[in-house]
């Protein structure tokens, strides 16, 4: 398994590893809530809550926002709470480019760099701001939800620029998200470089498939 990184903000990146401490109910690294505040100020109030490293099992997000009082879902509940989340999903981003595709009780959206992001760019282009406000409309009105935002990129580089640009990409759009009045404290935000390619990286056409942001929602379980 790739050893998780943490997530880079361009300006902040200091500040944010500096700030990191270890959840002791999960073992895993997370923003501390003084860097968190930090990183509001600093980045436009975007994603002070996110938490980094594995999202996978004792999630302290799950925690913290039944804490705050959102709901979790239980049994047929979860199926059909997930299908007007899609639905709505489908409504709003028909046309834009971004694809929505169901796997079992999950959501994912691909969202490629070249309706994201400028070549080798981390901030979102200005025609795609409305579309991400669409999705933060939906996550908004289902906020019974976690939001995996993921970012990748194709094999072209070093590793270590690959890394960075994915991580800067998926942090972008959870700013944009959480700007537009998504809680962050659902976020998991991870750049992933090159890993995962849903295409070959023998050929352009694969490549500009491999580079693009995915946001995974996931329902909150009781």
């Amino acid at each position: 398994m790739m050893k998780n990184k943490a997530i880079a903000l361009s300006a902040v990146a200091a500040l944010t590893l500096a700030g990191c401490t270890t959840n002791p109910f999960t073992g895993q690294s997370q923003i501390s809530n003084t860097a968190g505040g930090a990183l509001i100020g600093a980045g436009g109030g975007a994603i002070g809550g996110a938490v980094i490293g594995s999202a996978v099992g004792g999630d302290p997000r799950i925690g913290a926002l039944i804490g705050a009082g959102v709901g979790a879902l239980a049994g047929g509940a979860i199926g059909n709470y997930m299908d007007q989340q899609e639905a709505a999903l489908r409504a709003q981003l028909q046309g834009t480019g971004v694809s929505v595709t169901r796997v079992g009780d999950q959501i994912i959206l691909n969202m490629p760099s070249n309706i994201t992001f400028a070549t080798d760019q981390a901030t979102v282009q200005p025609q795609f701001q409305n579309t991400l406000t669409s999705v933060a409309l939906v996550l908004q009105e289902y906020n019974r939800t976690l939001v995996d935002i993921i970012g990748y990129t194709d094999s072209t580089g070093s590793d270590s620029y690959n890394l960075t640009l994915s991580q800067q990409r998926a942090t972008a759009v959870a700013r944009v998200l959480s700007q537009n009045g998504v809680d962050s404290r659902r976020f998991f935000v991870e750049g992933r470089g090159e890993a995962n390619p849903v295409a070959s990286n023998d050929t352009e056409a694969g490549r500009a498939q491999n580079r693009r942001v995915e946001i995974k929602i996931i329902p909150i379980r009781s």
